[in-house]
């Protein structure tokens, strides 16, 4: 999905892009209605894409001559298009690895929120939680039915995200571990939050990973451990699936992509974060 804001004005949409197109420099400020005007363009994770829109409408409102694109693509085209200047602007919603901070030295990385991966299920499922162990041996195929983890007598149909997702990516190193067994290969795998509930939400006998901001009453939030999947809980450290949502730019950002940024880490910024169920870092 990419959006576009300008000003107060609606958000347009369009199909989504597996990699993002737009090349544009980091604009600088100039003088015009508040101050500030120019292009910024962000893409990367589909977690942080939402949130991202958010703030853009909000920052674009209060400056209407600043127009920032957003679009999609996943974490590992946010990190690589950052990296290479072909976006002011990159998102990934997992920690930045080591090799990338090596092969991208210039990469400078902003945490602007935290966030909660749930396991959810399908709503008729009549599990209503497990072990992190339970989980981790659901999604490698060593558990397969849901008789296994208190559940009927029912084959567990697995949903996971893409390779190259954040969401993929932190769910594999806090669930499955480093050095743990890979996602079973008979998993769905889906290339966005939004088509992981979906499919569960209407797919009998599932179980899927999404975050927290991608939560409605389509799905069976599961807990774990015995705590529930709430921002509170995550906040507080007691949930043990959470993970930094990122924004990556080139070097040390500057002019109108600065001021966004630091709105984005401001009192607003912060509570459109909180608002959008996301875990505030300041």
């Amino acid at each position: 999905m990419l959006a576009t804001v300008v000003g107060c004005q609606p958000t347009p949409t369009a199909a989504p892009a597996e990699t993002p197109t737009t090349s544009a420099p980091n604009p600088e400020p100039t003088s015009a209605g508040t101050g500030l005007s120019g292009q910024i363009t962000e893409a990367g994770s589909t977690t942080v894409q939402p949130l991202a829109e958010k703030l853009a409408e909000a920052f674009s409102a209060q400056h209407p001559e600043v127009e920032i694109t957003v679009q999609g693509g996943g974490s590992s085209v946010g990190v690589k298009s950052a990296a290479e200047g072909t976006v002011d602007v990159g998102a990934a919603s997992r920690e930045i690895k080591d090799s990338e901070m090596q092969e991208f030295p210039d990469l400078v990385v902003h945490t602007i929120a935290r966030d909660g991966i749930a396991i959810v299920a399908h709503p008729d499922v009549a599990v209503d939680g497990l072990t992190k162990d339970e989980v981790k041996d659901i999604f490698a195929g060593e558990i397969t039915n849901w008789s296994e983890v208190g559940g009927p007598d029912k084959p567990i149909v697995v949903v996971s995200r893409e390779e190259g997702s954040g969401t993929r990516a932190a769910f594999e190193e806090m669930v499955m571990g480093k050095e743990g067994p890979p996602i079973v290969d008979t998993a769905i795998l889906q290339p966005s939050n939004g088509a992981v509930r979906t499919t569960v939400a209407t797919t009998p006998d599932s179980i899927g990973f999404l975050s927290f901001g991608y939560l409605d009453e389509s799905v069976k939030a599961l807990a774990i451990d015995g705590v529930e999947p709430t921002e509170a809980n995550a906040a507080s450290g007691d949930y043990p699936i959470v993970r930094p949502l990122n924004l990556l730019t080139k070097g040390e950002p500057s002019g109108v992509v600065k001021a966004w940024l630091d709105f984005i880490l401001g009192d607003e910024g912060q509570q459109i974060v909180a608002d959008e169920g996301y875990i505030p870092v300041k």
